[in-house]
Formats: C-alpha cells, structure tokens, sequence
C-alpha cells in the first residue's frame, strides 16, 4: 500500500515552542538540511509532498524550484509560521492570497496548489474557519487534524481516515463538503489513540514499534509521515531556555532522525499525498469521500 510522505518546509527557528528564543537575524540552515533529504530521496527514488512555508519560497526561490523539479508535490505551510489560533479569517485569507503570489513568482503563474497543513497542527473546533476560508481560496484537500487532543492542538473524536469535514464541526463528516481532510496518522488500540505519525512521536519511538504500528495501520488504510528538515538535520541549531520539557520535545532524537526515515523508506511504499488521496478513494480506503471520484 502507497502511504503519504510528506515535509514541512520551515527553518530551525520557525516551531512555536522555540520561535520566541531565538535571537535576532538567526542563521538559516533551510537549504542545507532540505538538500539532505533531497538526496535520501533522490537515491530511494521516492516522490514526496513538500509543505512549503511562503517565507522560506521568498527567501529561497532555487530551493523551492529544485523541490519541484526532482518532481515533488508543492502545497502549502502558510505565508508565516503563524498558527490559526493568532489568525482570523481574513488574517488568514491574506496570508493565502501572498502565499498565493510568492508561489507564481517562484515556480510560475501555472503552479498549482492543492494542498495545505496548518503550522503547529492549529486546525480544531476553534479554528474552523480557516477551513471554510481553504475552501473559499480553492484548496482541495487538509492535512492539520489531529485525531486525538494533546495540550497543544487536535480535535477529539475525528475520524481517523480520509473523509469530508463538516465545517461547523471539524469531529464529524459531511459528504457535501468541498474539501477532504487527510488526518494525521494515529495507531487505535481500544479507545486509545497513539500518534505515530512524526515529529517527536517519530523521533522517540523505538524503530521496531514505530515498524510494528505502521504495518497494522497498513492493513486497513495508507498512513501519513511528517517531518522537518531542521529534526532530521544534526547540526540544527539548539534554542535554550525554554524548559526542558519543550526541549526535549523539539530536540530529542534529532541525531538519529535521517536514519529512521530511511528505514521507513525501505520498508514501506510512499507517494505524494495527492496521489495516495486518489488512490485512496478510487479504493474506498476513506469514508465520506466518495467512491470512484478523481479529486485531484
């Protein structure tokens, strides 16, 4: 089965639990950690979805070209880093038109984006315009949920596989809705649910569980990986003060990181999100979605 690989282009300073340490005129490190996995994935011959962060297309625009001239999916990470909780709908409807604009500049007025993941995962019951305000700017599909609620973000309740939201109440589905939801991957054991899906969940699980999980997720449905350059990266730059919860959260097993993708790269079959999307509902692997209906 093709599950969905996908990258949250932003730089070490840029995740919410740092971003208020960092020093002024921070040194980017974006172009040398992407480079490093361009070229774990250049030599797997794996295609991946790159949610590209507007400020980083800016600063670097041959980075952003050479993403999607090895032939990877562009989508989008917003203009600025902001989470949906700092935003409203207009606030986010700017940063979706500018995110807009910078792409065409970058990659040309016919580059195409289908896609969006909200920085810190922010999409929940209490940011739910923003995906009404997707909708409203021709997204097709959102990758934000969380299906299990932690101290920061998700949304109690969702469902677990590919589905329409409703968008009154992000938990429950609607087949009339114009926009899919790929929620992040979480293992169901009972009424437990365990995310496996990246980040530091990634980074701490012992490869032979994380292996274990994934693989009887696989058998009912595709999963979705998620990473940053800047935690597959050893030389990331390491923020202080902010706690040594926060920094364990951010930091832990950043060493070992590049090395448990190329595993999972092994071990499992990855596509861009777009086309596990489409194979996943010509499939009638997701509910609500729609059989048979090409979506993308």
């Amino acid at each position: 089965m093709k599950n969905a690989l996908t990258i949250d282009l932003e730089d070490w300073y840029h995740p919410e639990l740092v971003k208020r340490h960092v020093p002024e005129d921070p040194e980017p490190q974006i172009a040398e950690s992407t480079h490093r996995i361009l070229g774990l994935l250049g030599r797997r011959r794996v295609r991946a979805t790159f949610f590209i962060l507007g400020d980083v297309a800016r600063r670097h625009p041959g980075l952003i070209r050479a993403i999607r001239d090895e032939g990877h999916e562009i989508a989008s990470h917003g203009m600025t880093h902001a989470p949906l909780w700092d935003l409203d709908y207009d606030g986010l409807d700017r940063e979706l038109k500018t995110f807009r604009e910078v792409m065409a500049a970058v990659l040309g007025p016919e580059a195409s984006i289908a896609g969006f993941r909200a920085p810190t995962f922010s999409m929940d019951n209490r940011t739910r315009y923003a995906m009404k305000c997707l909708v409203d700017n021709g997204y097709l599909y959102d990758t934000s949920i969380f299906p299990v609620k932690n101290y920061m973000y998700g949304v109690k309740g969702a469902p677990c596989a590919l589905y329409r939201p409703d968008l009154n109440d992000l938990s429950r589905q609607d087949a009339r809705s114009a926009i899919l939801e790929f929620p992040l991957t979480v293992f169901e054991w009972g009424r437990v649910r365990i995310p496996v899906s990246g980040g530091f969940y990634l980074r701490a699980f012992p490869y032979f569980i994380l292996k274990l999980l994934l693989r009887k997720i696989n058998r009912m449905r595709p999963f979705v990986i998620y990473f940053h350059p800047w935690e597959v990266y050893p030389e990331t730059q390491r923020v202080t003060g902010i706690g040594l919860k926060n920094y364990l959260i951010t930091y832990y097993g950043v060493k070992n990181a590049l090395g448990k993708i190329e595993r999972l790269l092994q071990d499992f079959e990855f596509e861009p999100m777009n086309d596990v999307i489409q194979r996943a509902t010509r499939a009638e692997y997701a509910t609500g979605a729609g059989s048979g209906q090409r979506l993308l």
